[in-house]
């Protein structure tokens, strides 16, 4: 049973787990210097041309999960001594050249840099004066031409990822929605989310001034394989947590909202995921009047618990590397106190040495089918639908379900020309919805299934049955 996708994410991991295992034992002042040896052992290089380097890439890793450069606003960063200069270059012409007669490629190419050879007529490319604008491989009648992308730029698809002059991966702040996508997608791990880590630690350090809620999303139920999900409740309870809530009751709450917004407006962008909403504000702005004023399941829970226990701390735990950006907006920092991905609570875990299979079974049931079904692509339109039935709303719901940002773009563009048939978008930026986030441990392909499952196990069917049977906090205890 795999934890983890990749030996990335492992060496992520292994990071993560002891700068919080340092913070906890108060020696953070020590974790630059001891732990890059304590992980990268001997004198003979596994990963990369010196153990100097790999201990120097750890050592960056450990900047970041304590926070990473603060006058660097962007979530996600690059490691550049982690970056491989992947000499990739993007137009390449093939043994499928046939030197034919036509050179279609030649004539499109408004650059110059198609050439010939004298024998045997095959193209080729002058790199140095390619523009990379596709147009020969598109006339190539025998497709000998084809692209090639870093991944890193291949999975940003809102063009955020270029390379600078010496080749290593950059990150341009003002196209960048912090989907996570490159994170998952660079063979060498160059890139890395900055992680709140260490002010998880110092929540849970003082249990004993306030109440402390994690409150998770519904998609850890296609997480943590090696554990039933009552034990994973427990194990975050382990860590200090008073309480664990659903935010898949938030999810119910932000149903119901959303679905009286939409019947008093009559067209809706969903507000649910951040990157959605970021990529709606720097690439269609004129759009942005539209993108519903309903908080996130995620704010809406935080809020819910805030007014009922102003001095609680709130603890997000998901799949979603852009939560780390909704964090810092103004409207949420005073609801939500921190943002973990399922890889950051899997390292406070393994700090503390909790054995999840170990604990007993906690239940975790405040939630309806459809505030769960949030996690995965579709599940967000279809809980509006049920919002405005339960709620008996003179509305017909047409809602477009938007898998990954390629779809949101076409949406977009067609809603921007008024031409989009559909009354509600519903924006996912990772393919697959927040099952498909750049924070989560792993992603199989029973992970909707998965998501279905814990569904329909809730018990309360109705999503306004949900609300008035759990809206009420558990009793505080401090």
């Amino acid at each position: 049973m795999r934890i983890f996708d990749s030996r990335i994410q492992r060496i992520k991991h292994e990071v993560l787990r002891e700068t919080a295992r340092y913070a906890m034992e108060n020696r953070l002042s020590d974790a630059l210097t001891e732990i890059p040896h304590m992980l990268i052992t001997g004198e003979e290089a596994t990963m990369r041309c010196c153990v100097y380097k790999e201990r120097a890439i750890i050592g960056d890793r450990i900047r970041l999960a304590m926070g990473g450069n603060q006058h660097n606003q962007n979530v996600i960063e690059v490691l550049p001594i982690a970056c491989d200069e992947c000499p990739v270059q993007r137009y390449e012409v093939t043994d499928m050249c046939r030197g034919c007669i036509a050179h279609p490629c030649e004539d499109t190419c408004h650059f110059g840099a198609i050439s010939f050879g004298r024998r045997n007529q095959r193209a080729a490319i002058d790199s140095d004066k390619c523009a990379e604008c596709g147009k020969c491989a598109a006339a190539c009648p025998y497709g000998a031409i084809i692209s090639r992308q870093r991944p890193c730029e291949r999975a940003c698809k809102t063009k955020a990822v270029s390379q600078n002059l010496q080749k290593k991966a950059r990150i341009a702040e003002e196209k960048c929605v912090a989907c996570g996508a490159c994170v998952i997608q660079c063979p060498f791990g160059a890139m890395m989310d900055k992680s709140d880590i260490l002010t998880a630690v110092s929540i849970l350090q003082n249990p004993d001034q306030t109440n402390i809620y994690a409150i998770i999303a519904p998609s850890f139920a296609c997480q943590f394989d090696y554990a039933n999900l009552g034990q994973v409740i427990a194990g975050i309870k382990a860590l200090g947590f008073t309480y664990v809530l659903e935010v898949a009751l938030g999810a119910d709450m932000t149903a119901i909202e959303e679905a009286k917004e939409l019947t008093e407006k009559g067209f809706l962008l969903s507000s649910c995921c951040p990157a959605f909403v970021d990529y709606v504000k720097k690439f269609f702005p004129a759009l942005q009047k539209h993108i519903s004023h309903t908080p996130s399941p995620m704010v809406m829970l935080a809020k819910h618990i805030k007014a009922k226990d102003p001095t609680a701390k709130v603890v997000f735990i998901g799949p979603c590397t852009a939560k780390k950006t909704e964090v810092n907006r103004a409207e949420v920092s005073a609801y939500v106190d921190c943002v973990l991905t399922f890889e950051e609570l899997q390292a406070l875990i393994d700090s503390k040495n909790i054995d999840l299979n170990q604990l007993p079974m906690e239940m975790l049931d405040t939630a309806s089918y459809f505030g769960r079904s949030f996690a995965a692509s579709g599940g967000l339109s279809g809980a509006v639908a049920q919002a405005i039935k339960e709620q008996e709303l003179a509305f017909s719901v047409r809602p477009l379900v938007c898998n990954g940002l390629e779809e949101c773009k076409v949406a977009l563009l067609k809603a921007s020309k008024g031409i989009l048939a559909e009354n509600f978008v519903e924006g996912m930026a990772c393919v697959g919805g927040c099952i498909g986030g750049a924070g989560c441990l792993t992603h199989h392909k029973s992970d909707k299934a998965d998501i279905e499952k814990f569904s329909r196990q809730a018990l309360s069917t109705t999503i306004s049955g949900a609300i008035a049977q759990h809206g009420s906090l558990p009793k505080t205890q401090k």
